[in-house]
């Protein structure tokens, strides 16, 4: 399986297909309303805004982390249009670990799937880095900043 087999709707309960963003990078970002991590929205957006011929940046709600992401879909998609702007993609609110994990982070934090290597989400606003071809490059904990040079590194080249 390899990431672009992967399922996920968007906040709009439409489908994103992954395979659309062969060729550029893939940034997923456990995102999340009420966390301390959450003014990251604003990096992210610019991030996205700055390198968006070579990045992608998806949005992926959950509420597993001290319960910050309790809206719904409508009430993320407000919250992140009227207090960030957020033009980005973000997905329907899914489990990123545990029993109900989704394929997705499946996929990203399991070395059998991806690869490359294993983790686990420790919390809100983690990054997980997909290159252009697909593969995972690396993951960040949360206090990595979006437009910190260990991303932006790999989107200058």
């Amino acid at each position: 399986m390899n990431i672009y087999d992967i399922e996920i709707n968007s906040l709009q309960n439409s489908p994103i297909l992954l395979s659309d963003f062969k060729g550029k990078h893939i940034l997923f970002v456990n995102v999340a309303s009420k966390c301390g991590f959450t003014p990251q929205y604003k990096d992210l957006e610019e991030l996205y805004k700055t390198y968006q011929d070579k990045i992608v940046v998806i949005g992926v709600p959950c509420n597993q982390f001290g319960k910050q992401e309790p809206g719904s879909s409508a009430e993320i998609e407000e919250f992140c249009e009227v207090n960030y702007g957020v033009s980005f993609l973000i997905t329907e609110k899914i489990a990123v670990k545990g029993e109900d994990q989704h394929p997705l982070y499946s996929w990203l934090t399991s070395k059998k799937l991806n690869n490359k290597k294993s983790s686990s989400v420790k919390w809100n606003f983690q990054k997980y880095l997909v290159s252009p071809e697909g593969e995972l490059v690396d993951y960040y904990f949360s206090i990595t900043k979006p437009l910190s040079s260990k991303i932006t590194k790999h989107l200058k080249s």
